[in-house]
């Protein structure tokens, strides 16, 4: 694909008398979907004859700029027919509709060290594009997108990129990635690191309405996304939050409560490895026994709030396991949910995962367990469950979650 910028078709000091063959309408449709018209040239008028004119829903484009001056395309109408591919259409700096092309650079050259185009400007659309979508002010001096989209581009961030933002600010990375992907049909990903409270307010929100359509007014849709921009849009928006240094302190308990003088650091780390190995901060593996009702305290504005952690979803991640499949299970033989995939470590095996409710078992619902896994196929090549079980070489979830989640700690 190779390392471009969308640049206006427009040429820049050119202009309709010049070359009148430059001068020709482009149909843009409902869906910004372009199309080259069939023409004839009509020498006698140095002009174009445009044959069967716009269809509905279409408007016509032409290459006169914001001054109303005839200017023209940078390709003739041959060739612009035949590259249609580098061509897209999209709103100019004035809302109005205007063509674009790919610039495309040369191998190892680098961009310019000054950007001077006003869409970069964080006024005009970082603010403005945020004041759109929600139709009031929530996030002060956004980057504009059209800047972290050039960025990208520039840094060579091409089809199946991955982009990370450790301060993501208001979420104007991942606003860039989606436009990006929607633009030129790649499948680039991003993950954005926040901790400011504008996450649940500000970003979250953003990429959910980036997602939903691109086009927004005063807090509401301009229109659907069309189909070509679904289909190359974001389908699952993942996120998770962490629990803080403040948050792992405040849910550590001491199994004894007496007052102890801690005379060296021995036993302070005694009693950090020993006396509270039942915090649920340092994995419980007891309360594993209910893997779907396991709660930390979290602190936020002040209150402490109970909140459920997804344990199957950590171990996912601990084991480095690509999910293929996540599978759930309610019936009378009570609630499971197995995931399926394959680790880095075994990439040529099946890999499942198998999470269920087994605080009060007795010797007889170990046994239902196991015919009721073995009814359902839920084994792999390699099979993790949570707590005791007879199902036939299934592996316990529980060391391997604390040497994981722990490694190199001395916890």
């Amino acid at each position: 694909m190779g390392r471009f910028e969308w640049v206006v078709f427009r040429k820049h000091g050119g202009y309709k008398e010049e070359s009148p063959k430059m001068f020709y309408p482009i149909f843009v449709g409902d869906g910004r979907n372009i199309r080259i018209p069939t023409a004839t040239w009509i020498a006698t008028k140095d002009k174009w004859q445009i044959g069967g004119g716009k269809r509905e829903g279409e408007t016509a484009v032409w290459p006169i700029d914001q001054y109303g001056a005839e200017r023209r395309w940078k390709w003739g109408i041959e060739r612009a027919r035949k590259d249609l591919s580098e061509l897209c259409a999209k709103p100019n700096n004035l809302g109005e509709m205007d063509i674009y092309m790919k610039s495309r650079m040369k191998p190892g050259a680098l961009p310019k060290t000054l950007w001077d185009d006003r869409k970069y400007s964080a006024a005009e659309h970082g603010t403005a594009t945020l004041a759109k979508m929600f139709g009031m002010r929530k996030f002060l001096f956004p980057k504009s997108p059209h800047l972290v989209e050039d960025c990208l581009l520039a840094a060579g961030c091409e089809n199946e990129s991955y982009i990370l933002d450790y301060f993501a600010g208001s979420g104007t990375t991942g606003h860039a990635v989606i436009n990006l992907n929607r633009e030129d049909g790649g499948r680039r990903k991003f993950f954005l690191v926040e901790m400011g409270e504008y996450f649940d307010t500000v970003l979250l929100p953003r990429i959910k309405k980036v997602a939903y359509t691109p086009e927004w007014k005063n807090g509401r849709p301009v229109r659907k996304a069309t189909p070509e921009e679904t289909e190359r849009g974001p389908r699952i928006i993942k996120y998770m939050r962490l629990e803080s240094y403040e948050d792992a302190l405040d849910n550590i308990e001491f199994a004894s409560r007496e007052q102890t003088t801690l005379e060296d650091d021995y036993l302070l780390k005694y009693m950090l490895k020993w006396e509270t190995r039942g915090s649920a901060t340092l994995l419980n593996v007891e309360n594993l026994a209910s893997p779907f009702s396991y709660n930390l305290r979290l602190r936020a504005n002040g209150r402490t709030r109970t909140k459920t952690v997804d344990i199957p979803e950590t171990f996912n991640y601990l084991l480095g396991l690509n999910v293929r499949s996540r599978r759930s299970y309610n019936d009378d033989d009570g609630h499971y949910l197995v995931y399926r995939g394959k680790t880095r470590s075994e990439p040529g095996r099946q890999v499942a995962v198998i999470w269920r409710e087994t605080a009060g078992w007795k010797k007889e619902d170990f046994e239902r367990d196991k015919a009721f896994v073995k009814k359902h196929d839920m084994t792999a090549n390699t099979t993790y469950v949570n707590g005791d079980s007879l199902i036939p070489g299934a592996k316990p979830v529980e060391g391997l979650f604390r040497d994981r989640m722990f490694r190199g700690t001395g916890a």
